[in-house]
């Protein structure tokens, strides 16, 4: 069983910046990918960003692409999710979430993390 615990929602006003953090625990060697989803109130969950844990490939959702950043470190067995140049569509609340093995379904999820942004 993986773990995953996300950190570092809280509110700001557009055009700021946040970081959120998500550190997994637990069965971690099985982890391949580690990627991050929101869901807005009203909304479906949608894919916002995920890095695989092997090699440095990366995948972005087009409306966060060139405003947001993930990242790892595979020391802390942490993934990080640079957030700058916030809107208010973005406002959401952020889940962590990550596969194992050589499955492509996201079966491990976080508590989730709220961001607000303000305009």
């Amino acid at each position: 069983q993986v773990y995953l615990e996300e950190s570092g929602g809280g509110s700001v006003q557009a055009g700021g910046s946040l970081r959120l953090s998500c550190a997994a625990s637990g069965r971690t060697f099985s982890i391949s990918t580690m990627g991050w989803f929101r869901q807005a109130p009203g909304k479906e969950r949608e894919f916002v960003a995920a890095i695989n844990w092997v090699g440095s490939g990366t995948n972005y959702a087009a409306a966060v692409k060139g405003r947001f950043t993930i990242s790892r470190d595979n020391a802390k067995i942490t993934v990080y999710l640079q957030m700058n140049s916030l809107k208010s569509d973005d406002t959401a609340v952020y889940y962590c979430a990550v596969t194992r093995g050589l499955s492509t379904q996201y079966d491990t999820w976080g508590q989730g993390t709220q961001v607000t942004v303000s305009s």
